[in-house]
């Protein structure tokens, strides 16, 4: 067993999932043991400065065995949280040696089958190993994975001290998967000149644009009176809330977007006559459209409360993050470096936007140029995830390349 896979599976076993509705930050204190576990490891490594703060934010340093002053110092970074979308517990990683492009049997009992009929980017991967779920947890690749090749590039880097390298800086944060993965992140102390998040999907992936994010939580205050008796009295929270998400465009949900393509999406929705709740995240690339979309839900609000009158609708509309395209244009060339290590060691790249955000949007905007490299998962936050073990070791491939093309760029 390869050592990034020996990393990633003990590092997947350790629940680390995340909580929206916590006010602690990490949000959940099982996030805890994968920090003191990784803090821990970087030490044996050898590793100066490692530091586990209050926050459970892990860093630390390999400092540059080359005597060059202008080689920069380059970050790589990783979150240890899992999503909340689907348990994190008791996860039970299976290995598929020598795929032969067939159905999986997930879970026999729960009837669980992973097919390229229905997931057709599995046929990449014949004759590969891939590690799946056993149908019941997701597998936490996004982002253990990405942890276990950043873990296994330094131990590769300690262990050959002939490989010459500048400085290199390593950070594993709490809580991306809920939006807070940078909320106490010190960029000036962490100290890099550019970094790179590995929290990407398949082989190839390299990414520096991503949504630009908002959230709208809206709390409609209706009127219940005896239904006998409602004419002109009552005001049903749950209609206003139906005709409310239904002001909104259709075509603009996930479900019917991709590339470029923006959308609101209802996240949750709960309610009585008396009262009603909806959550929505809006997302574009584009920051004219994505203004308009605030907009468009704000318009909504208003009319409905002219409808219905004041203070029926009470829309709470914050910005989350933004699209970090215009803070890496001015320095392409951390993309074009890593575009020529994936293509130096045989892969091609696949530059496209992220529909979904990084750690690397608000570190871009905090002053540190982040793009975003594969990690080689596929079917993240979910009982279908998997990951072939080949591109987990291209990944750690990657990274290397990337420190040694930075040595001579």
């Amino acid at each position: 067993m390869s050592c990034v896979v020996e990393k990633f599976l003990r590092y997947a076993k350790i629940d680390t999932i995340s909580d929206c509705s916590s006010k602690t930050h990490p949000s959940t204190e099982k996030q805890w043991n994968l920090a003191r576990l990784l803090a821990d490891e970087l030490q044996e490594i050898g590793l100066a400065d490692v530091t586990l703060d209050e926050h459970a934010y892990v860093t630390a340093t390999l400092p540059t065995n080359i005597e060059k002053d202008d080689v920069p110092v380059i970050g790589f970074i990783a979150h240890m949280d899992t999503s909340p979308d689907m348990s994190g517990a008791n996860v039970n990683p299976q290995i598929i040696e020598n795929y032969d492009g067939k159905e999986i049997i997930l879970n026999k009992d729960k009837k669980v089958i992973l097919s390229p009929d229905e997931f057709p980017e599995l046929l990449k991967y014949r004759g590969q190993t891939l590690i799946t779920t056993d149908g019941t947890t997701l597998l936490g690749t996004d982002d253990k994975a990405g942890i276990a090749e950043i873990m296994t590039a330094i131990e590769q880097l300690v262990a050959h001290p002939e490989v010459k390298h500048g400085t290199i800086k390593i950070a594993f944060t709490p809580d991306k998967e809920i939006g807070h993965g940078t909320d106490f992140f010190d960029v000036k102390k962490f100290g890099a000149d550019f970094a790179y998040t590995l929290d990407g999907g398949e082989v190839g992936e390299l990414e520096y644009e991503n949504f630009n994010a908002a959230e709208a939580k809206i709390f409609i205050q209706g009127r219940n009176v005896h239904p006998g008796t409602a004419k002109n009295k009552m005001h049903n929270a749950i209609h206003i809330a139906i005709e409310l998400n239904n002001m909104l465009p259709v075509n603009e949900r996930p479900e019917y977007t991709e590339k470029y393509e923006g959308f609101f999406h209802l996240m949750e929705f709960n309610g009585t006559v008396e009262e009603a709740f909806l959550k929505y995240i809006i997302r574009d690339h584009d920051s004219d459209k994505f203004e308009a979309k605030k907009k468009m839900i704000s318009d909504v609000a208003a009319f409905l409360n002219e409808k219905s009158g004041p203070g029926t609708v009470n829309l709470d509309l914050k910005d989350q993050y933004y699209n970090m395209r215009e803070k890496i244009l001015p320095v392409m060339h951390i993309v074009q470096i890593a575009e020529r290590a994936m293509k130096d060691i045989g892969i091609t790249p696949c530059i496209k936007p992220i529909r979904g955000g990084t750690d690397g949007a608000r570190l871009s905007f905090d002053g540190l140029p982040t793009p975003n490299i594969f990690t080689g998962s596929h079917n993240r936050h979910g009982k279908f995830e998997f990951i072939p073990i080949q591109s987990m070791e291209k990944a750690v491939e990657v990274i290397l390349k990337i420190i040694e093309l930075s040595t001579t760029t």
